[in-house]
């Protein structure tokens, strides 16, 4: 498994190309590109791998064939921008900014290497190998740098999507196709009220939340690492290192495909000499399979107006440890939930720890990110649950090995937008597939990425046969102008048989992008939509005017007796960004010092995730004009500070301009390079000025048992 990063498209115009493509048993070829300016970039074929990676560089393109590519901004220099270096990039550099990417076209691109993107591509390819030729071309990227390493979750894992994918895997009477090495069956379910003196009240489980001897603890970077295998067996096309930056459209408005992100781009605004161009992938189906918030999904949503007559969205914060444990404090199979401390009054959320693997803790805090008050810190929260003795007793004496966080979907049934668009489809948490009350999306996700591939194949087939039979009647019209043009192609054939336009590096014609509809009426008919629309009004409950205790009632008849049959819908009003308080109305919290055994400060934390960002590299949380003085100007009169609160990995700080400047007298500053892509601060700042982009491929972090 490859990343693109390796498969890098000189700038200058390639003078040696050794092998233009690729098909079939390749017995690890290493295939060399030798350019002009004696760059090499060799890279090495897996032989489970089947790819075709075509180059652009070998022909002349027609640039009207082309209406995406990104020119950069030639407008007057913001003098207050951090990106200064802009003003002064030569000719030559503005040139190779703007320069032609290289094009690929594929069958279905699917972004994004979660549980929803797999899925997708595992089962369009077990549809092709069952019913089609098998050569149904699959490409999936994954911005990580490795499968699994930007995944995070709890996780307890509801086996029923992953036994309909892999119904062949369920053998001796398991219940679930993961290998036992990465999966513990549940044993004992607990729930707990937490009160501030110490004291821990049992409550009763909602029947959603019932994982006994059914449901599996695993860390779901794992079970994407196992996903990743069974796909390229079937010939999907993986590489992670690959961020994609940019959406394709034709000529009509719909997707054409995707471009991944420029490297080389500088914090002040040049470029590096490493300076590479993206690539771009034209698909004749787009799938967006980001995570919860994606840059992309984001787009699409707005630009199609797919939250036209849904609620907004609602979201959480995740923040999770993994630990060893002692011994002696390690049960095999023990789930517990809890409500009540450290959240005030007011704030949706619960702590959770579940016992896996060998001596193994997974524990974590979801905060609801439609709190109030400015000054608090999901961060400081976590820390201060871990010291309530229901959780401290258990990791008194041991190491933490791991730390995270990352944004999740809410909103349920009444804030899953529309799934398809001209040209793609949105699966996974990208649509916002989250069980709340069942404290589960991965099996949501999985079936997603299911179901789009079920309705999905037959259509892209079909486009796929008709543009060929297209391409073979223009071929042929060719051959019969010219006797000498004929035997020019028959030679060329016979040297390279399998050779199409596809290869040759060219955009195809314009396609009508296909809507698939058909997905919609999918997930409105399958258990998804079941299972959301039963517990639809249990998130929202605790968003009224009921308060905690009033949400806790109304989930338990939810729950226990409607169960869904409620002849009402509670609905979402307002999103995450807009509720958030004048800091001036409620008190500073002060938030214990950590003891560095069972609390943390944030940067030892952060350090634990493994995160990296090229040293200078270009800033991906975009602010307008990257004017960070201006944001500061907005924001910091009225909330003080509240984004290096919410973000639970440092990256953004108000400090003193010196030691004799007033509280008032402060510098804005972003630390990118401790960014976990989260995207949290896109989705919680107030002034809503701060847009998560996507950094090079392989950035961010390297997250293990998470």
């Amino acid at each position: 498994m490859l990343s693109l990063s390796q498969r890098r498209i000189p700038l200058k115009p390639l003078s040696v190309i050794k092998i233009a493509s690729i098909r079939g048993n390749y017995n690890n070829n290493d295939i060399v590109f030798k350019s002009n300016n004696n760059i090499n970039n060799t890279f090495g074929r897996n032989v489970n791998t089947v790819a075709k990676f075509s180059l652009l560089c070998t022909r002349k393109i027609n640039i009207n064939k082309i209406n995406t590519i990104r020119k950069f901004s030639s407008t007057k220099l913001n003098l207050k921008t951090i990106e200064t270096a802009t003003k002064d990039l030569d000719e030559d550099e503005i040139e190779s900014m703007n320069d032609i990417r290289a094009v690929d076209t594929v069958d279905v691109c699917i972004v994004g290497g979660g549980p929803a993107g797999l899925a997708t591509a595992i089962r369009l390819k077990q549809i092709d190998n069952e019913k089609g030729d098998g050569e149904l071309r699959v490409i999936l990227l994954e911005k990580g740098a490795s499968m699994g390493s930007h995944i995070l979750s709890g996780a307890v894992l509801d086996p029923i999507a992953l036994n309909e994918l892999f119904p062949d895997c369920l053998k001796d009477s398991k219940n679930i196709p993961l290998p036992d090495d990465i999966v513990t069956l549940v044993k004992e379910d607990h729930m707990k009220f937490l009160f501030e003196n110490g004291m821990a009240v049992d409550l009763p489980e909602p029947p959603q939340m019932k994982n006994a001897g059914k449901n599996y603890i695993a860390s779901l970077s794992e079970v994407v690492k196992w996903m990743s295998e069974r796909a390229e067996e079937l010939g999907v096309e993986i590489y992670p290192n690959t961020a994609v930056s940019e959406l394709i459209f034709d000529s009509k408005g719909g997707v054409r495909g995707i471009a991944t992100r420029d490297s080389g781009l500088q914090r002040d605004g040049s470029i590096s000499e490493d300076f590479e161009r993206g690539m771009e992938f034209h698909a004749r189906m787009t799938v967006l399979a980001e995570g919860c918030h994606g840059s992309l999904s984001k787009q699409v949503i707005n630009k199609y107006d797919l939250r036209n007559g849904v609620n907004p969205q609602t979201y959480g914060l995740g923040i999770k440890e993994v630990w060893e444990v002692d011994p002696a404090n390690w049960k095999e199979g023990y789930v517990s939930h809890s409500l009540g401390y450290p959240l005030s009054d007011g704030v949706y959320g619960g702590g959770w720890m579940y016992h896996f693997g060998d001596g193994l803790v997974s524990i974590g805090l979801v905060i609801g990110l439609d709190y109030k008050n400015p000054w608090i810190s999901p961060y400081q929260e976590f820390q201060r649950m871990k010291l309530h003795p229901f959780y401290k007793d258990v990791l008194k004496g041991g190491k933490c090995i791991s730390y995270g966080a990352r944004a999740l979907n809410e909103g349920g049934w009444q804030s899953v937008p529309q799934l398809h668009f001209p040209g793609g489809v949105l699966v996974g948490a990208s649509a916002g597939f989250m069980n709340v009350p069942k404290i589960k999306g991965s099996h949501c996700a999985i079936k997603s990425g299911s179901l789009a591939a079920e309705c999905m194949f037959d259509k892209v087939v079909s486009l796929k046969e008709k543009q060929e039979a297209e391409m073979m009647k223009q071929n042929e019209e060719k051959q019969e102008d010219s006797a000498k043009e004929e035997e020019e192609e028959e030679e060329e054939e016979e040297e390279n048989e399998e050779e199409d336009d596809e290869e040759s590096g060219l955009p195809l014609p314009e396609w009508e992008a296909i809507d698939l509809a058909e997905y919609q009426d999918a997930y409105k008919k399958s258990w998804i939509h079941d299972e959301l629309y039963e517990v639809r009004n249990v998130r929202p409950s605790f968003d009224s005017k009921l308060g905690i205790l009033g949400g806790m009632a109304m989930s338990g008849i939810v729950t226990h007796i409607t169960k869904g049959k409620e002849p009402f819908t509670l609905e979402f009003e307002h999103t995450d960004s807009s509720v958030v308080g004048d800091a001036s109305q409620y008190k500073k919290i002060e938030y214990p010092k950590p003891d560095g055994e069972i609390t943390f400060d944030l940067m030892t934390s952060v350090s634990r995730t493994g995160t990296f960002h090229r040293e200078g590299e270009r800033c991906h949380l975009r602010v307008p004009d990257m004017d960070l003085d201006k944001h500061k100007e907005i924001s910091w009169p009225k909330f003080k500070g509240v984004e290096q609160r919410f973000c639970p990995a440092g990256v953004y700080e108000y400090v003193k301009k010196d030691e004799n400047s007033s509280e008032d007298d402060v510098e804005f500053k972003i630390n990118s390079q401790n960014c976990i892509h989260c995207k949290t601060c896109d989705i919680k700042v107030p002034s809503q000025d701060i847009n998560w982009t996507v950094p090079e491929g392989g950035d961010g972090p390297k997250y293990q048992m998470t």
